[in-house]
């Protein structure tokens, strides 16, 4: 049963109705996130993690959502505030600077039995990981999510402009990125 923003909007604000909708919210964004989180996180399991995190807190917080933002971005919202939360808390248990967590992620994913790529793909997985982690999050938003950037403020609480400049100058490194290895 397919429902309408609005109808599903409903539901979860209705107790009687809250756990059979957040199920069909579950069923139809867990992959979405699932590759929202992966793009950051790089690690399947870590990425598991994340999402589990993510709609943990969706259900402990589904009384604030006021459905002033359709459930989509308040999802995408929990999960990119999870992602980062995330990434900060790995780099500061192993005390590491950026350039050695991204040496890390780069090296879970040559690892990870769940990344079947070809060296092009891999290269372009190399040349993100090269980039500052708003721009990653942009970059990978608007580049392999196709999001927006009218969603993409509402998710990130970022201007339009300022993630035009976000993806442009991640293009941008990520063109010499290409450009330095070959």
């Amino acid at each position: 049963m397919n429902l309408t923003e609005e109808e599903l909007q409903i539901q979860l604000g209705q107790p009687q109705q809250r756990a059979k909708a957040f199920s069909m919210v579950v069923r139809s964004y867990q992959e979405r996130l699932y590759w929202h989180i992966r793009k950051m996180v790089l690690c399947h399991e870590d990425a598991n993690d994340v999402l589990q995190n993510t709609f943990l807190k969706a259900w402990n917080g589904i009384d604030g959502f006021r459905g002033d933002a359709q459930v989509s971005t308040w999802l995408y919202r929990i999960a990119t505030n999870e992602t980062l939360t995330f990434m900060a808390n790995k780099r500061m248990r192993n005390l590491q600077s950026m350039d050695d967590v991204d040496d890390m992620l780069l090296q879970n994913l040559r690892a990870d039995n769940y990344f079947n790529a070809n060296k092009a793909q891999l290269k372009l997985q190399e040349a993100i990981i090269t980039l500052p982690e708003k721009q990653r999050l942009v970059f990978n938003m608007k580049y392999f999510e196709d999001i927006t950037y009218e969603q993409m403020e509402a998710i990130l609480g970022t201007s339009v402009g300022a993630l035009k400049a976000s993806y442009h100058i991640a293009v941008k490194k990520i063109e010499k990125y290409f450009e330095e290895v070959e």
